[in-house]
């Protein structure tokens, strides 16, 4: 006899069919974030690329981010697009005083790494008011809102027409 509790029974019109167990059905939530403690959060975005910035006072010597549970240099392999999301902290003069957890989701990985350095840039200004400063003559708080032009009725793309024909 089986234990009805243990088992998702999932009913047809014709027969009854045993599913899986529960404990293989229930999903393991693993948390993005390592880090624990006071952190300050900022959301950076650029194309379809969103990024959620979580900064943490580090403790240790060296500072860490990790991005969607990965290392950074895992996850970007690229070392200029690593200098992009790193480049506020040592604009600041804050290079390995903070852990970073990040999650990024939408766009490529040059629109992400884009909204990452946004997104770090704006969580340090609520760590302290006084960088904005120094970040806004470098570029890092101005979104970039450029978006792909939606296609339009009758073309081909955004604004390519068909060829023309005279007869």
């Amino acid at each position: 006899m089986v234990n009805e509790k243990l088992f998702i029974i999932m009913v047809t019109k014709t027969t009854k069919k045993i599913v899986a167990p529960k404990a293989k059905i229930a999903k393991e939530e693993k948390s993005v974030s390592e880090f624990s403690g006071e952190y300050f959060y900022a959301i950076g975005k650029r194309k379809t690329a969103v990024a959620q910035i979580r900064i943490y006072p580090s403790k240790k010597e060296e500072k860490k981010v990790i991005v969607n549970g990965k290392d950074l240099k895992e996850y970007l392999p690229l070392k200029r697009l690593q200098d992009v999301v790193v480049s506020p902290f040592a604009t600041c003069g804050q290079a390995d005083k903070f852990d970073v957890s990040v999650k990024v989701d939408g766009g490529g990985i040059n629109a992400q790494a884009d909204a990452m350095r946004l997104g770090v840039s704006r969580a340090l200004i609520v760590f302290n008011p006084d960088f904005r400063k120094s970040l806004k003559v470098v570029g890092f708080l101005t979104r970039d809102a450029r978006k792909v032009e939606r296609k339009k009725p009758g073309k081909k793309k955004a604004r390519k027409s068909p060829q023309w024909a005279k007869r």
